[in-house]
């Protein structure tokens, strides 16, 4: 397969030969960062793309150099013109490389090595599903190297020289990348940045899934000041999905250029010969915006001794033919077009100011830079076509602010015990609330990076919940590869579940305030004990009896029923107990008590106000056989003596009856006694109060008796000093006098010398 491959290329070179100069058979240089393979072992697999150099070195257009191309013996032609075709990047992903798989003979100390096709470039950057997240990416590695001297970052347009596309140009000031971290960043998965503290990266895939989810191809300029002795340097990469698929590689290589200072000038590093650094240029100057060696270095004299300067171009586009990205809505921003862009979304944040961020921060970039960190580093600025993103804080853009401290569980899915790992969530309306629209969201930071924008977790039916935004950073979630959500852990399913109570609780506690209708607090109203809708089945003449004392005085208080031992073979609906509410899930049932003696003092003082124990009815059922069958006591606003249907209260009733009263009367004692500790208590803390304000006014006249003194000293140590000034001045007056004299002096007596 290597020697049929080879033969093409020969034949292809000598047609060439007739109509340009002859060129030396050199192996391309173009590093293969995916293999162990020498930059020299690609020779076979790269050689091809010599051989389709234009007539006199320069590019050839596109659609006859593809028909060429189609007409090669090899069969890739109709595959490559296909994926040449394609400008969309959901769709960019369908190339299948040359046919054959390529060559897999190589091998690395008789091992093979795994390779990386290019068609994995475009599936790593698939999970940008959001094109704005491929921005965010970029705006991290430039965040990231303040700690190296980083003052800014730029975003902008540019225009392509060769055929005049619009091409993405990220820069910052930076410490830069020397040679060897230039290719650990064409790389993948290589990152230094998990073992530094307050960077953001961590897993070496941000450059390529970014730089591929914006465009086709992008090249590199990085230059670095020398350090722990050594040179500075300057180099060049290209990573160009387009070079990858026309000329039908099997692997991803990366052709790269190395200068290094010597004095004055930069010197070129050339790693294994200088065929291989031509080669490298050439490939760089054909697949790149840029037309010679010289006019790649003239875009290093926008640097200074450091920086980074990255280009994107061949940008995507959309189903319509239009670039993906906006650039002429707004001079000073960069849109998107697509289901991401809402017209009328527009048009409310120019209403809604407050929620301005909320409304556009899905199309726009510069809405989206302002929020993206919780806290810009002093001095660092994000420069977006000219203009500076303002930083914006969601938590200016709120009212009615609470602030919640949660504490996640230690030992879930590796959060370790510390008590310092919490998250403060500031909880609030947005100020544009009252109109009742619908903004709502959690904005969730992981060191400082906005993972989550306005995520919205409680999707209640109808308008609850609205208005609600808050905003904090939980450092003990794991994020995503992407930086667009988090892993699914039980940590995470437990913030989760937690942000949803605080809203729902924020929410019922304080929507009546921005207008909506009061809504009760299910939680309070749960903890409230209520009556019981329990009533027993009496006989008809007892119903009657029931209904016209109710009609008459509504039932004020609690209902008991002394319990009485029941039938042996079935106990029915008449059986008595003493039933009081008890909350359960659903906040109704009810549970059924013995006796009086679980009420206690807490249940006492929750009806103290509401209890008056007067005298009573007892209505009771008399069976067949004459034994009672339900007491029920209630209050009234006048007594009643005791009414029957032809039986007698049993002794044992009254006995209850009786008992009841005296713990009655002892529950008040109980509630006297309290309140006078209560009120003991409050004395004391009144006296305590004012003895600690007595005291602090004692120091508050001491320390200004203090302040006094030292003013006084103050102004005596001036006194003395301005005194001292003006004896030196004399002095100095009178040695300066001096002075003149002894001049005037010493020039006779020159003068006198000469005269002899």
């Amino acid at each position: 397969m290597d020697i049929q491959v080879k033969q093409e290329v020969i034949q292809h070179s000598k047609h060439c030969e007739t109509n340009k100069k002859p060129e030396a058979s050199k192996p391309n240089s173009v590093i293969d960062l995916s293999s162990s393979d020498s930059d020299s072992d690609d020779s076979s697999s790269s050689s091809d793309d010599d051989g389709l150099l234009g007539i006199n070195g320069k590019r050839r257009r596109r659609l006859p150099w593809l028909r060429k191309l189609e007409s090669t013996p090899n069969g890739s032609g109709n595959a490559i013109a296909n994926a040449q075709s394609c400008k969309q990047f959901w769709k960019a992903g369908d190339y299948d490389g040359t046919p054959g798989g390529g060559n897999w003979d190589k091998s690395s100390g008789g091992m093979d090595h795994v390779r990386v096709h290019p068609k994995f470039l475009h599936s790593n950057a698939t999970s940008h599903k959001w094109v704005l997240g491929a921005f965010a990416e970029l705006l991290d590695n430039s965040l990231d190297e303040v700690c190296n001297g980083a003052k800014y970052v730029n975003i902008d347009m540019v225009k392509n020289k060769k055929d005049g596309s619009r091409m993405l140009l990220i820069e910052d000031n930076g410490g830069g990348m020397d040679p060897d971290k230039m290719r650990q960043c064409m790389s993948l998965g290589y990152s230094l940045k998990s073992k530094v503290a307050d960077t953001i990266g961590q897993y070496g895939n941000g450059f390529k899934t970014s730089t591929m989810r914006l465009g086709a191809d992008v090249i590199v300029f990085s230059r670095c000041s020398g350090r722990d002795g050594k040179r500075p340097t300057q180099s060049i990469g290209l990573l160009s999905y387009t070079f990858l698929m026309i000329t039908g590689k099997e692997d991803i290589v990366v052709p790269m250029l190395d200068y290094e200072r010597g004095g004055q000038e930069w010197n070129r590093m050339i790693r294994t010969s200088a065929g291989d650094w031509n080669r490298n240029v050439e490939t760089i100057v054909r697949w790149s915006p840029f037309s010679s060696e010289a006019d790649l270095l003239q875009e290093f004299n926008q640097m200074k001794d450091h920086g980074t300067h990255i280009i994107i171009y061949n940008l995507w586009e959309d189903d319509q033919g239009q670039l993906e990205l906006d650039f002429d809505i707004d001079q000073h921003d960069i849109q998107i077009r697509g289901v991401n862009r809402d017209e009328k979304n527009i048009q409310m944040a120019q209403q809604f100011p407050n929620s301005r961020h909320f409304l556009t921060y899905r199309h726009s970039l510069r809405s989206y830079a302002s929020i993206l960190y919780l806290r810009i580093p002093p001095g660092f600025r994000i420069i977006l076509r000219g203009k500076d993103v303002e930083h914006h804080n969601v938590v200016n853009d709120m009212m009615l602010t609470q602030e919640v401290t949660y504490r996640p569980q230690p030992g879930a899915d590796g959060v370790p015990k510390d008590s310092n790992i919490v998250a403060v969530v500031t909880i609030g309306f947005v100020k544009d609330a009252k109109s009742h629209i619908d903004v709502q969201g959690f904005n969730v930071y992981h060191k400082n990076r906005l993972i989550k924008p306005f995520w919205r977790l409680w999707n209640a039916p109808g308008s609850e919940g609205r208005g609600v935004i808050g905003v904090l950073e939980a450092n003990f979630v794991a994020p995503a590869h992407d930086k667009q959500g988090f892993e699914r852990t039980t940590v995470l399913s437990r913030l989760e579940a937690r942000l949803v109570q605080m809203q729902k609780t924020y929410w019922l506690t304080q929507c009546h305030k921005i207008g909506y209708a009061p809504r009760h607090n299910k939680k309070d109203i749960d903890d409230r004990v209520t009556l019981p809708d329990y009533l027993p089945h009496t006989s008809s003449r007892s119903k009657k009896n029931y209904n016209s004392s109710s009609s008459k005085t509504p039932l004020s208080g609690l209902s008991y029923s002394e319990p009485s031992p029941p039938s042996e073979e079935h106990v029915g609906d008449d059986d008595m107990q003493t039933a009081i509410p008890e909350r359960q899930p659903n906040g109704s049932s009810q549970k059924a008590m013995p006796t009086k003696k679980s009420l206690g003092m807490d249940f006492s003082h929750t009806f103290r106000s509401s209890l008056h124990w007067g005298n009573t009815e007892a209505e009771r059922d008399c069976a067949s056989d004459g034994r009672p069958v339900q007491m029920t006591m209630q209050t009234q606003s006048k007594g009643d003596d005791v009414r029957g249907n032809g039986c007698t209260p049993s002794n044992s009733n009254l006995h209850a009856l009786d008992r009841l009263k005296e713990e009655n009367q002892e529950l008040r004692e109980r509630l006297k006694r309290k309140e006078k500790e209560i009120l003991g208590d409050l004395l004391n803390d009144l006296q305590y109060e004012r003895d600690k304000c007595r005291s602090l006014e004692t120091q508050l006249q001491e320390a200004t008796r203090k302040i006094e003194e030292l003013i006084k000293e103050q102004g005596s140590l001036i006194d003395i000093f301005s005194e001292e000034k003006e004896r030196q001045d004399i002095i100095e007056e009178t040695l300066k006098k001096k002075l003149k004299d002894a001049l005037t002096t010493r020039q006779e007596l020159l003068d006198k010398v000469s005269l002899l």
